[in-house]
């Protein structure tokens, strides 16, 4: 990333970076190399990530019941509508922010649904 003069860093969403230690690893290389990253699940924003954007896992953990309620009420499950998800949640690290030298405008900060100090 360094040698390509990388200006930022976006990890996409991959199980095997819930394995071991990998989510510090990833979080401390883009720190170490100075690149604001966007990363998939809020553990690496807590971890010293810049940001996370992702689904809001409960609210699409919820909709799961409709979908057990249909089934065992007798829908087959390829009649059942495939749903996107509609609630994301935003978690911004200022502490990260800051020791990059980025100020995170208000309206960001405003539509975050956790600022972490």
């Amino acid at each position: 990333m360094t040698k390509k003069r990388a200006e930022a860093l976006f990890v996409v969403p991959d199980p095997i970076w819930y394995g071991g230690n990998h989510i510090q690893g990833i979080v401390e290389l883009a720190a170490q190399s100075r690149l604001p990253a966007v990363y998939p699940d809020r553990e690496f924003a807590k971890a010293g990530g810049l940001l996370s954007y992702d689904v809001d896992e409960p609210a699409t953990f919820r909709r799961f019941g409709f979908y057990v309620d249909r089934i065992l009420k007798g829908a087959k499950p390829a009649d059942l509508p495939v749903e996107q998800p509609t609630k994301f949640d935003l978690f911004i690290n200022l502490k990260t922010a800051k020791a990059l030298g980025l100020t995170v405008p208000p309206s960001v900060l405003t539509r975050a649904d956790e600022v972490i100090q």
